[in-house]
């Protein structure tokens, strides 16, 4: 056993079996062998595709959305613009070109990402030459002061989880332990988790049920909703996972657009889990925020000009092009693809209404 998987099965044997959320941390960040600072895997060629490069038309999308929002928030002369998790920068590049509709939202943005991954840094610096100077961060606790629009697309799913499962015992961590052979296998923990970590009906729930709970993500949200209520701006999150907080495990990970087993070869396949909106829209709400939706990303996508913008990109092509313009609009919206799963939702300060929800 060498790399990550050797590197975490000597931590194991020396510390004990560690939480799934610890697991998932290294995994993902390790210096050495994690999957996001050592790959940039997005894409056709990668193991994974998102919504920015299926289409150019939902970055051109949310950048009408952002010069709605600047007009809402009375056109500040200076505007700090933030993407969280960027990718390989393709949102960005998008959305600032349609931006450009607006010369004085085109002026008044300053771009910042906040991004872990060298790669995927100098990807960015490269899709973005042009277009923008941008300044990189790896915590959004170094964001510069002033009026916000963040935009986090598949940000929250790959943020690290913990697992409680009910059984004959009562709730119990699930934890990432060794079995008899030396593998990663996962295990119950002995301790019970404090009460008030888990969703509502967790005594009535049946052995074997499973809670996640994604603390850092809700940290983060919260931490944005004070940053709108000092300075104001607003937050578009979208991602994939539930209107609703309960029960069910969604832990995954995927390596060359298939499901894969998160125990075997870690740091060379991506983990994520569904996003809990409810409990992200009471942690914006307990960071002061005014909450807009959640809605679908496909009545989001609709409500903001994707059909309109599908037609007038489509105008002019051959039977070839309309018919991929087609198929892009129905993987992002459509409600056996992108359309249901994902969802979309804005923080907001001071509260205003804005496209989309």
């Amino acid at each position: 056993m060498s790399g990550l998987a050797g590197k975490l099965a000597r931590l194991i044997a020396a510390v004990g079996p560690i939480s799934v959320a610890d697991y998932m941390s290294l995994v993902l960040s390790d210096p050495e062998h994690g999957y996001y600072t050592t790959r940039t895997a997005i894409g056709l060629d990668g193991d994974f595709i998102t919504a920015p490069e299926i289409s150019q038309m939902f970055g051109e999308l949310i950048g009408i959305w952002c010069v709605a929002t600047y007009e809402a928030l009375g056109r500040p002369k200076r505007l700090t613009l933030v993407e969280l998790g960027p990718g390989r920068g393709t949102l960005m590049a998008d959305l600032l070109r349609a931006g450009r509709i607006d010369p004085g939202f085109a002026r008044a943005v300053e771009v910042h990402l906040v991004e872990i991954s060298p790669e995927l840094r100098r990807r960015q610096a490269e899709r973005l030459a042009g277009l923008a100077s941008p300044v990189w961060h790896d915590r959004i606790d170094d964001l510069p002061a002033g009026p916000l629009i963040v935009v986090a697309n598949e940000f929250f799913d790959a943020l690290p989880i913990r697992q409680f499962m009910r059984t004959g015992r009562g709730w119990r961590e699930r934890v990432v332990g060794l079995d008899a052979d030396g593998n990663l296998a996962f295990g119950i923990g002995a301790a019970a988790p404090d009460p008030a970590l888990l969703p509502a009906g967790a005594l009535e729930a049946p052995e074997g049920a499973v809670a996640e709970i994604n603390r850092p993500a809700e940290a983060i949200v919260e931490t944005l909703a004070h940053r709108l209520v000092q300075h104001g701006g607003a937050a578009l999150i979208f991602d994939y996972g539930h209107l609703r907080s309960g029960f069910g495990e969604t832990l995954q990970a995927v390596r060359a657009h298939r499901y894969a087993d998160p125990l075997r070869q870690p740091g060379e396949c991506d983990l994520t889990a569904h996003v809990d909106f409810d409990r992200l829209a009471r942690a914006a709400a307990a960071g002061g925020a005014a909450v807009l939706g959640p809605v679908t990303q496909g009545d989001f996508l609709l409500a903001v000009g994707l059909a309109e913008r599908a037609g007038a990109l489509g105008a002019g092509k051959d039977a070839a092009g309309q018919q991929a313009i087609v198929a892009a609009v129905e993987r992002l919206a459509g409600p056996e693809e992108m359309g249901t799963l994902f969802k979309a939702m804005a923080l907001t300060h001071p509260p205003m209404p804005l496209p989309g929800f």
